[in-house]
């Protein structure tokens, strides 16, 4: 009979959370560890495995070809053995979350489906809203982690997951030319994204008129697939069927924004759930 490599979750896990995070100090962090003793897990379960699972440089971590392909059964390694654990407990894991409606679109079944696959047994409370008042409600106790925009330096806590990038978006085959004012759909004022759009066309010298406003990043991106304006949105937040039209239209290139993770979670599935939340976001 085969003698097959007895694995360890705990470094399972560790080699997870690096791969996802591409870094010892993050999965440390999440993991309640150091880095050091996040290291030794990983070479020990390389030692077991026989393979080279991530390739380490002072600036990069990287996975092999052994990595890739031990990522993917990991993963599912990880979600059985909390399948086993959780059928003799009675303990309940709840994950309150608040993202911020500029970032939310088609890929938030994508999102979703990441957290349940770490852990289907932590509940999770997906809140989505205005970047403030999320912030608000993360700085009250009422959100475990808040994924928002970061749009100006009056607050630099946070980790960065990645940058957010933005698109001039409207229905397609909806006839706009140069020659006339740019319908604008945005949110009221003082919603930071409209500011984004204002102050971009202003210093293009391009003449705009206000076509729609409502509240929240759906609605306005529901009256650009109307063919009602034109919308900036952060482009994995637009919906499917719009087309991005800046580049036609000349229109002037938005910078980016860091997207900003918030969190005080501190339970360890909590935070494994919340990990493959932010890798979601980075993929």
């Amino acid at each position: 009979m085969e003698t097959r490599p007895t694995l360890d979750p705990e470094a399972v896990e560790t080699f997870v959370l690096v791969a996802e995070h591409r870094s010892f100090t993050r999965a440390a962090g999440i993991l309640n560890t150091t880095q050091a003793a996040a290291s030794l897990r990983l070479r020990r379960l390389e030692e077991r495995l026989g393979q080279r699972l991530l390739e380490r440089t002072p600036r990069r971590v990287s996975l092999t070809s052994a990595g890739e392909r031990f990522l993917t059964p990991a993963r599912e390694f990880l979600a059985a053995h909390r399948r086993a654990t959780d059928a003799l407990s009675s303990d309940s894991v709840r994950l309150s979350v608040g993202v911020t409606h500029h970032l939310v679109g088609p890929d938030l079944a994508r999102l979703l489906q990441a957290a349940s696959k770490r852990d289907g047994g932590v509940t999770l409370n997906l809140r989505i809203g205005a970047t403030r008042t999320l912030l608000q409600r993360y700085d009250a106790g009422e959100l475990d982690a808040v994924v928002a925009l970061r749009y100006d330096e009056s607050r630099r806590d946070g980790e960065v997951l990645t940058q957010a990038q933005f698109g001039w978006f409207c229905a397609p085959n909806v006839p706009i030319s140069r020659d006339q004012l740019l319908p604008l759909a945005a949110q009221p004022e003082p919603c930071k994204l409209r500011l984004m759009a204002v102050e971009a066309l202003e210093a293009a010298g391009i003449a705009w008129r206000e076509a729609f406003t409502g509240e929240g990043a759906a609605a306005v991106g529901a009256a650009a697939m109307a063919g009602l304006g034109i919308a900036l949105l952060a482009r994995q937040a637009a919906p499917a069927g719009l087309s991005e039209v800046g580049a036609r239209l000349l229109l002037p290139a938005v910078p980016t924004r860091p997207i900003i993770l918030h969190s005080s979670v501190s339970q360890s599935r909590a935070a494994a759930t919340l990990s493959a939340i932010a890798a979601a976001f980075r993929s």
